[in-house]
């Protein structure tokens, strides 16, 4: 596997999935849908700093993955993404709405976020093999 292009694949999705990070959860539905008390007051500027390389790191991670498990397709590809979604974030998020208090469309979006930003790491991952 070509590191450069594995960097570049990981960028590409990596910066794909960043954007659906902001569409899924971004301000509008931030501001519309959750509870003010839930959340920090002040500046957002260190946490939106230090959370800023995670899809990068997520999308590296899946594609070193699909690499490892030999993965050639898409679907195949999608099918790993929809695993880990279930596997992982899915739970991670609707067990955080049952103890905390979260509004239902945030949840759903957040949710709906994370299969997206996994999807988009599946397509990096079969445009990596060709």
């Amino acid at each position: 596997m070509p590191w450069a292009h594995l960097a570049v694949a990981a960028i590409s999705a990596g910066f794909l999935s960043s954007l659906t990070d902001w569409f899924f959860a971004g301000d509008w539905l931030h501001r519309r849908f959750t509870y003010p008390e839930v959340w920090r007051t002040g500046s957002e500027q260190r946490a939106i700093a230090l959370t800023i390389p995670l899809p990068f790191v997520t999308c590296a991670a899946f594609l070193l993955l699909c690499a490892a498990l030999r993965l050639h397709s898409l679907a195949s590809a999608a099918e790993l993404a929809a695993a880990i979604w279930v596997i992982g974030p899915l739970p991670l998020i609707l067990t955080n709405a049952a103890f905390m208090k979260l509004h239902r469309v945030f949840v759903v979006s957040h949710a709906a976020g994370w299969l997206v930003k996994l999807l988009i790491a599946s397509v990096a991952a079969d445009w990596l093999v060709r």
